[in-house]
């Protein structure tokens, strides 16, 4: 089984380091600086509940509730699709939605929220889902020789479950590195539609706008990214480059505060620095002058 070092975790799902350590000390993964393939998919679904305001707290009570209501189940988050049901967290397994604190199915509607029902869970078996085809779709962009692979498997997650925001997210990962940004552009856009709250998405809508030139698009969608998650470090710093590239130092300069706020030992900290340097600098120049004329 391949092993990734903390930086590599970091890297992969654009997280801070403050991030991580605090899921480890919420019991959301194993304290530790080497993680397996299946540490990084579990991080993979904390960071995209934590996207939607789902305090760690709620995420670890759902996980044991989960396991004590069924038999067999060790990891809910491997082996179900979790998703976010206002501050807490239910699961699709089986064909049905499950509430495992409140003990109850939960009905989908997409446009009007979910309803709970007053049907008690009965244990049920272990089922394949869309959530293990997402799974190995993860499992297959470890190599680039199975991309084609992986891409063809979550389109089949696509098929079972068409509103599924992750799916959409990986596929147009897939496609933006192959610089296919009208297919990548298409799946990021799908994301958001399946999920309003996804901050993910928006941050990767606004990469591929940000990438064919459409700036002040990618300021709107990262500017969306953060009033959803206003601890999103990656999309303060890609804001502040927006607002750098359509020559509002202004604008970006709150943003490259916030960054390093969030993240101040990250790899992109220095050139944070110095642009907030930079911005300050000309400011105090441009008082200077004027006080002179």
């Amino acid at each position: 089984m391949n092993h990734f070092c903390r930086a590599d975790v970091l890297r992969i799902l654009h997280i801070s380091p403050n991030q991580l350590a605090g899921w480890q000390k919420a019991g959301l993964v194993s304290i530790s600086d080497t993680f397996t393939f299946f540490d990084l998919l579990q991080l993979t679904k904390v960071r995209d509940l934590r996207a939607k305001r789902v305090r760690p707290a709620a995420i670890r009570e759902s996980l044991q509730a989960m396991q004590k209501q069924v038999a067999g189940m060790e990891n809910p988050l491997l082996e179900a699709s979790a998703f976010s049901v206002g501050s807490r967290v239910a699961y699709r397994h089986q064909g049905h939605s499950v509430e495992p604190i409140a003990g109850q199915f939960v009905m989908d509607f997409a446009s009007t929220g979910m309803v709970v029902s007053s049907v008690k869970v009965r244990p049920i078996a272990k089922f394949d889902t869309a959530g293990d085809l997402f799974a190995r779709g993860v499992t297959l962009e470890e190599h680039p020789s199975t991309h084609d692979e992986a891409i063809q498997t979550y389109l089949q997650v696509l098929e079972v479950e068409p509103d599924h925001a992750p799916a959409h997210i990986n596929l147009g990962t897939l496609y933006y590195n192959r610089q296919d940004f009208v297919s990548a552009e298409k799946h990021y856009r799908l994301a958001v539609e399946s999920d309003p709250r996804y901050a993910l998405a928006y941050f990767d809508l606004g990469n591929v706008l940000d990438e064919t030139g459409r700036i002040a698009d990618a300021v709107a969608a990262y500017t969306t990214a953060i009033q959803l998650a206003p601890t999103y470090a990656d999309a303060h710093y890609n804001l502040a480059l927006a607002y750098e590239r359509l020559l509002q130092p202004r604008q970006a300069l709150p943003h490259w505060q916030t960054y390093l706020k969030l993240d101040s030992a990250g790899p992109w900290a220095v050139h944070a620095r110095n642009q907030v340097a930079r911005i300050l600098q000309a400011d105090k120049l441009k008082v200077v002058y004027s006080r002179e004329k």
